[in-house]
């Protein structure tokens, strides 16, 4: 009798770590330092939102445990390793950035727990994965729209790729935009750079004697906006073309005039919510912080709302059952469209293209699978 006393007594213990004090925890494992630290940031806050209108499950507080990667990717394997460790989550939103994802997940993926990334695009995020999920669209989808967009839309026939080669998400969508603006008939150049490089005069001077009809820069806020500077430095007056990563109050702070022209794909603008919860989502976002949501933020919201709702349908804060929810995601009304997850953890919506226009984010364009 005593013996079965001790094993329900450490039963209980173990249980007690993922509720917490009447608690259910989830871990966001985000970049809330570092040189992408507005993606944290943005993501975090639509999270909030979502948790100040859904605050609970299960009749139990959701508690979010929020940890620092520092823009850094080995740090970024650290803080999964110590949400599941030592704060004992039931499952993790995170990370932003692929290559963080990489190696975040690969931890997740060890330790049997959840983790549903707001805005990781990269295809091998979730490849060979049973507990690695993600809330955004694909690269393939993204590279697709990017390079309709470019031929049809902007009508280039020439595209210079300007690829960041130290990031998974950049090597990756350059690839598929690439290939997919080539089979439609166009001619691409390509140059490159790494995340810091604070001069591009060198493969700007290069990629503009190729007189092209766009250049296309697949990576982060910080290079996107020093290059535009120099680039109309250098006298380009035509068309940028972005990826997600683009989407950053930062981009035009850093940028000035010069970003004026940057289109770029993304999962939502804040005057066109596709549905009724993104609305919703939009007027409380704005009451709270006096500012629009970026898609960062819908992504964030709508992270929280998958989590909160795979648990809701698992009934159970045991890691299998609520991977098992998430894979089973069908037409789940979120702030960026209905969203289905696949059987290979990926999210199936639209695109949305937006423009930078007189210092704002401006919407162009829906682009459907």
């Amino acid at each position: 009798m005593k013996k079965v006393f001790v094993i329900l007594s450490i039963a209980m213990l173990l249980a007690s770590f993922a509720f917490g004090a009447g608690t259910i925890k989830i871990g966001v494992a985000f970049p809330m330092t570092g040189n992408i630290a507005a993606f944290g940031e943005m993501t975090l806050q639509g999270a909030k939102i979502a948790q100040a209108l859904y605050p609970d499950v299960l009749g139990k507080k959701i508690e979010l445990i929020v940890a620092d990667n520092r823009s850094d990717k080995t740090e970024a394997a650290n803080i999964v390793s110590r949400l599941i460790d030592y704060n004992h989550v039931v499952a993790i939103i995170g990370e932003i950035a692929s290559s963080h994802s990489l190696a975040g997940g690969s931890i997740a993926e060890k330790a049997h727990v959840p983790m549903l990334s707001p805005a990781s695009t990269n295809p091998l995020v979730t490849q060979g994965k049973h507990y690695v999920f993600r809330a955004c669209f694909v690269d393939p989808f993204q590279g697709h729209v990017a390079a309709v967009f470019a031929y049809k839309n902007l009508k280039a026939r020439t595209a210079v790729v300007l690829t960041d080669v130290v990031q998974d998400y950049s090597v990756g969508l350059s690839n598929f935009f690439i290939k997919d603006f080539v089979a439609m008939g166009g001619k691409v150049y390509r140059e490159f750079y790494q995340s810091g490089d604070q001069d591009f005069s060198a493969q700007l001077t290069d990629a503009l004697s190729k007189h092209p009809d766009v250049l296309y820069v697949p990576g982060y806020y910080p290079e996107i906006a020093l290059m535009a500077r120099q680039a109309r430095q250098l006298g380009y007056t035509g068309p940028f073309l972005a990826g997600d990563g683009a989407e950053a109050p930062q981009l035009i702070k850093i940028g000035g005039d010069a970003v004026n022209g940057v289109y770029y794909t993304s999962h939502f603008n804040s005057a066109h919510p596709f549905t009724s919860i993104g609305k919703k989502f939009v007027a409380k976002y704005e009451a709270t912080y006096k500012t629009s949501p970026s898609a960062l933020a819908a992504l964030g919201f709508d992270s929280y709302l998958l989590l909160r709702d795979a648990i809701k349908r698992a009934n159970s804060t045991d890691l299998e059952k609520i991977a098992e929810a998430l894979r089973t995601t069908k037409n789940f009304e979120g702030a960026t469209g209905y969203i289905t997850i696949d059987k290979y953890g990926n999210t199936i919506k639209s695109a949305v293209v937006n423009e930078v226009k007189n210092g704002k984010f401006t919407y162009v364009t829906t682009i459907n699978p």
